[in-house]
């Protein structure tokens, strides 16, 4: 016999043999009645899961070409439940092949088509499916008379619902894509698929060790992972059950944007600017509600920082947290708040909200070697922050600051229909430059000395809340200057030629010994009480008033030239007028003319009633340069003859 004949026979042998099987399967699928296989499923599902299929459809069995069979409507549970665990529209039991042959009925893998899922928690802490998981873990024991069956369970296109009735609160998962490894074999349990939460599709997975020990509240080993567009979370730890639910283990949480991820979550928007890329390791224990995170390494916009958070689930949100980093860099949450208008010529009248400060309380401790806020740059500093009520309340215990000390409190919380802040801040010591330039942007006072501010106010925008301003200032500074003006100098050119102009009088500086400051604010309008400049060469003192809300000043002061004899003294009675950004300072005219040795004709001939002679010899003084030169036209007045122009040579 020839190798060819040979493989032809073994060919021939092969198809028969297949040809006889799939005779066998046909004549089975006449032979076995559809209710012996139903009822061989059922009790099989029955073995395997603990739950009984209620079959509220109809039956369809397929043994060719593949042993399939599907039950129609199926709901596994206890049917006279209100809210079933499990309800799907078509549940298949594939079935193995080779039994088949032998008129046996073995499931190889079960698929629930579109099911819906329901977990009910109930206020005692009971949900619909506390019977579901008894008959689950009793299905699990150990039993020696049972034979190794189905491991793997399929959800396609389901629908998982959880609903809080304590808290009224309901949630779903659609579109979920699932296989479960089921411990038939082995003590272990797993699932992985996808599901699609709030709009947004999620990977997921989860390993339990032991899954009769969880099931039953012993210890078990517990892996989840969630990967999302969003956010993503991995966990590898234990879970237990007695006396109380416990998760303890290693958890790690990234975002690249911890705003979209809490919007996506079901939170309210963040107020004001930040909460960019967030990633989180920790030890974590959650028991009773409550997120206890311990070994804490957290990263926010770029700032890093360690310590412990407690995170408070039942009831109300809550976070309560000690942290400490090296610098800090808190730009990025104060992006949002516009203070001025798109022009900067005036305060913002958009609306303030403060979305998210009434989802959660906030009792955090910060500390940090460094912190930037903006422009402004702190020393090492400590900070608590406190969230209630939807208010939000920073403290500075003491913070290095402008080569001083810092402390004090700002506040901001919803009011109405807007905003209430508070400021109670106080500056000691410091570097006025560097103080008040990196926070207020004004560069006029150098020095050292101590600044307080206490204000209070409220409105629905930001020029709103100037109206309603409220408080006081105050400010000491010692052995500084003035820079952007030379007091001296202007006061001595005036003292010489009272009528002869400042000239550009906005430069150089005027140094001073000590300066006080005391201000009260009511209602927007600042009253300038106390406002004292006291200099080797100078004194200045200035009373007023200033609008914070038209940003105006309209002040009234006295420049005094100071001399050892007092007959020599210079006084100069002074306005400041216009915006604070450019105000404008003028000298009293009526000073200087009485001070003016050219203008005493023009004033005895007002009094005598003539003045033409006498306003042409003023006129000509007034505007004759040093060097004897000068070219003035001259228009009398009406009734006066007119007088041919005079150039001097």
């Amino acid at each position: 016999m020839t190798a060819a004949t040979g493989l032809k026979r073994l060919a021939i042998a092969a198809a028969a043999t297949v040809a006889a099987a799939f005779a066998a399967v046909l004549s089975l699928s006449f032979l076995i009645p559809a209710s012996a296989v139903r009822d061989a499923v059922k009790k099989e599902i029955h073995d395997v899961t603990g739950l009984d299929p209620t079959l509220r459809g109809g039956l369809s069995v397929s043994l060719f070409p593949s042993g399939t069979v599907t039950f129609h409507d199926v709901l596994l549970g206890d049917d006279r439940n209100r809210e079933p665990g499990v309800v799907a529209d078509e549940l298949t039991a594939r079935l193995r092949y080779f039994p088949l042959l032998t008129g046996r009925i073995e499931i190889a893998d079960v698929t629930l088509v579109r099911p819906t899922i329901t977990v009910t928690f109930q206020p005692g802490g009971q949900s619909n499916w506390s019977g579901l998981i008894a008959a689950l873990a009793h299905a699990l024991e150990p039993n020696p008379d049972r034979t190794a069956s189905f491991s793997e369970i399929g959800i396609h296109d389901g629908t998982i619902i959880v609903h809080d009735v304590q808290k009224d609160l309901t949630d779903r998962l659609d579109e979920a894509e699932f296989q479960l490894a089921w411990p038939s074999i082995s003590r272990s349990f797993g699932a992985s698929g996808r599901f699609v939460w709030h709009d947004q599709p999620v990977n997921a997975s989860l390993t339990l060790s032991d899954f009769l020990a969880a099931l039953t509240g012993d210890h078990s080993g517990l892996k989840v992972r969630l990967a999302s567009t969003p956010l993503n979370l991995a966990f590898d730890g234990a879970v237990s059950d007695q006396p109380t639910f416990l998760v303890q283990g290693a958890l790690g949480i990234d975002s690249p944007s911890l705003r979209d991820a809490m919007v996506w979550s079901g939170n309210d928007r963040l107020p004001f600017g930040g909460f960019g890329r967030f990633a989180l390791r920790a030890d974590s224990n959650i028991k009773a509600g409550v997120i206890s995170l311990s070994n804490v390494n957290v990263e926010l916009d770029g700032n890093s920082a360690e310590g412990a958070l407690t995170l408070s689930t039942d009831g109300h949100r809550a976070v309560q947290g000690t942290l400490a980093a090296d610098a800090l860099d808190l730009t990025p949450y104060l992006s949002g708040i516009q203070l001025l208008a798109a022009n900067e010529r005036g305060w913002d009248q958009l609306p303030i909200t403060l979305h998210g400060l009434a989802d959660f309380d906030l009792d955090l401790r910060l500390s940090a070697a460094s912190i930037k806020i903006a422009t402004a740059r702190l020393g090492r500093t400590a900070v608590a922050a406190n969230m209630r009520d939807g208010k939000l309340d920073v403290t500075i215990g003491e913070a290095q600051a402008f080569g001083g000390v810092a402390k004090g409190s700002v506040g901001l919380g919803s009011a109405g229909e807007g905003v209430e802040a508070t400021s109670h801040l106080q500056f000691v010591d410091v570097d006025l430059a560097d103080c008040l330039g990196q926070i207020f942007g004004l560069h006029k006072l150098q020095g050292r000395g101590t600044l307080a501010v206490n204000l209070d106010g409220s409105g629905n925008s930001v020029l709103a809340v100037t109206h309603s301003l409220t408080g006081t200032a105050s400010l000491t500074a010692q052995s500084g200057a003035l820079a952007g003006i030379n007091v001296e100098e202007l006061l001595r050119r005036l003292q010489r030629r009272p009528l002869s102009g400042s000239g550009d009088y906005r430069t150089g500086q005027t140094p001073f010994d000590q300066l006080t400051l005391n201000l009260k604010i009511d209602r927007g309008m600042v009253s300038v009480d106390t406002l004292h400049l006291d200099g080797p060469a100078v004194r200045v003192a200035v009373a007023g008033q200033a609008s914070v809300p038209s940003r105006d000043l309209d002040l009234k002061g006295v420049a005094t030239l100071v001399s050892t004899a007092p007959a020599d003294e210079f006084d100069l009675p002074f306005v400041v007028q216009g915006q604070w950004d450019d105000p404008l300072m003028l000298p009293d005219p009526q000073s200087l003319i009485r001070r003016s040795g050219a203008a005493a004709p023009l004033l005895e001939a007002v009094k005598n009633r003539s003045a033409g002679e006498a306003v042409r010899s003023v006129i000509d003084q007034l505007f004759t340069s040093p060097s004897g030169s000068a070219a003035v036209t001259v228009v009398p007045a009406p009734g006066t003859p007119a007088a041919p122009a005079r150039t001097s040579q």
